[in-house]
């Protein structure tokens, strides 16, 4: 039969009885845990401060008197600060790592009821990470017993034995990832799996989120629901503010972001607090983070590391406490390597880091998005429409074949679900309505498709918004440079190619100089050329 074994903390206030009086006629926690009718403690293990010797001798005296089966031992253990967290647990820890515990002989028990909370606190983590192999005990004063009996009760930490408690944790785990799908019912394992973890980020950490993914994956919808979630759990009492770094330019970037003082520069009538500055106690998304400036990006890390920055035109530090969600389509860590994007700040930014797959990669999921696409139609709209069986399952078969490409992901499924819900007659989505929605998509995607090889070589070296200024004209044209470029191992071999004719004529002289003069109208220098 196993022995219980049980350690306490002397309370220096609730087990001092003073030098007179009948010490009997006072509930004493120490004395209270011996004199349980159905607990019989065999060994009791009393951790004082040297102070409290004479203390711990009385207390061991009555624990004699009451219980002359249970042994008790001393052990001076000094607390220079009882609420010191880290002295308290330190030395608790000690001494249970040089315990020699026998949980297969003993069972053993740890009294909370003495001490500052500080120890008690320290007293239930030990227990509960299993450095102390046992059970607390919790001792108290009852009106129905003898004065120094009081109750005691037996605190077991092992949640698994708690179903219904273990049960309802994982129903709210379940509910935040239902939240952050929308709740739309995925079947794709990866992405699902995905869910769950943001979800545990989301409401236990605010350090920064990378969403990355390509466009129309659903990552500004993603980082909406994160504040939302936040929201909810009362972690955040700020604003989400969503800021797209693909139209801050120049001046204007800086301005937006950090704010400006009044006069700052032409234009300036006001000064404006900027969106970090709006986003304190809050949640800042910034969409196509890789559009960022390298100066912008220096300034945000800073904000990022010291929750301060400047505005435009000032030299007082203003502080902002915002959670940081970034979103991009770009990789990252080539941008690192091509110059265009810090190491520093990605370091800073990538500790949670999720790839949000595009819907090609999802077919499975494309299902219940057209029954949410459809719950939204409707309460965008107010009218509700319907696929006939027919329809959805001809719908369907296109949507999770080959020949289905999403090149906008949702938001191509969300435009056709719109488009055919708006045509459709009595609300009803009919296969023929169907057939017009797949040659209406087909024809979108080969137009992409086109538009793509054109730009085959320029999205390596200039963004989205460079290229929507550019020209047909030019764009075509610098696309030809740069593929003759990095299909060659030198400016000059390229330079020889391109400008043979002229060569010939010996109008210049140096091809590497003309080609690069031409690349640096673009901003492009020779050393970002990617040779193949």
């Amino acid at each position: 039969m196993k022995k219980t074994v049980a350690v306490s903390l002397i309370g220096t206030q609730l087990d001092f009885a003073g030098k007179r009086g009948d010490r009997w006629a006072k509930w004493r926690p120490n004395v209270s845990l011996c004199s349980q009718d159905d607990l019989v403690i065999d060994e009791l293990h009393l951790l004082h401060d040297n102070h409290r010797e004479r203390l711990a001798h009385q207390v061991m005296g009555d624990i004699n008197a009451v219980s002359p089966e249970t042994q008790v031992e001393l052990h001076a253990n000094n607390f220079v600060d009882p609420w010191d967290f880290e002295e308290v647990y330190s030395k608790l820890f000690d001494w249970c790592q040089a315990q020699d515990f026998d949980p297969d002989q003993n069972d053993y028990l740890f009294h909370i009821t003495t001490g500052t909370h500080v120890a008690q606190i320290c007293i239930y983590l030990l227990t509960e990470s299993r450095h102390f192999p046992g059970r607390l005990i919790q001792t108290s004063p009852d009106k129905h017993t003898e004065k120094h009996v009081g109750r005691a009760q037996i605190i077991d930490l092992d949640l698994s034995r708690y179903d219904q408690l273990a049960t309802r944790f994982d129903r709210e785990h379940q509910l935040g990832s239902a939240f952050l799908k929308g709740g739309i019912e995925t079947r794709n394992s990866q992405f699902n799996a995905m869910i769950a973890q943001i979800e545990k980020v989301a409401i236990r950490s605010r350090e920064p989120i990378l969403l990355t993914g390509p466009t129309g994956a659903g990552k500004s919808q993603l980082a909406t629901r994160i504040f939302q979630l936040k929201k909810q759990r009362a972690m955040i009492s700020g604003d989400l503010v969503p800021v797209n770094c693909a139209t801050l330019k120049g001046e204007n970037a800086m301005a937006a972001l950090f704010g400006h003082t009044k006069g700052a520069f032409t234009g300036a009538l006001q000064a404006r607090d900027g969106f970090l500055k709006s986003a304190h106690q809050g949640v800042l998304f910034l969409d196509e983070i890789g559009e960022l400036g390298v100066e912008e990006q220096a300034m945000l890390l800073h904000a990022l590391e010291n929750k301060s920055f400047y505005p435009v035109g000032s030299d007082k530090a203003v502080s902002s406490d915002f959670q940081l969600i970034a979103g991009t389509n770009r990789d990252l860590k080539q941008e690192v390597l091509e110059g265009r994007f810090r190491q520093d700040l990605l370091s800073r930014v990538n500790l949670w880091s999720y790839e949000l797959p595009g819907l090609k990669d999802r077919r499975e999921d494309i299902a219940p998005n057209i029954n949410y696409e459809l719950i939204e139609y409707a309460k965008r709209e107010g009218t509700h429409a319907e696929f006939n069986k027919e329809a959805r399952e001809h719908f369907l078969r296109f949507a999770q074949s080959d020949n289905a490409l999403w090149q906008g992901n949702f938001r191509d499924l969300n435009a056709a679900i719109t488009r055919m819900s708006t045509l459709a007659d009595s609300s009803r989505i009919t296969v023929e309505d169907v057939e017009a929605e797949i040659e209406r998509l087909t024809n979108s995607w080969q137009i992409d498709t086109q538009q793509h090889s054109v730009e085959d070589c320029i999205v390596r070296y200039l963004s989205p918004a460079e290229i929507s200024q550019l020209d047909r004209f030019d764009r075509s044209q610098l696309n030809y440079v740069l593929g003759v470029c990095e299909s060659h191992n030198s400016l000059a071999a390229a330079g020889r190619e391109l400008f043979q004719a002229s060569r010939l004529e010996k109008k210049q002289t140096n091809d590497s100089t003309r080609l690069q003069k031409y690349l640096a109208k673009f901003g492009i220098s020779s050393t970002q050329i990617e040779r193949r």
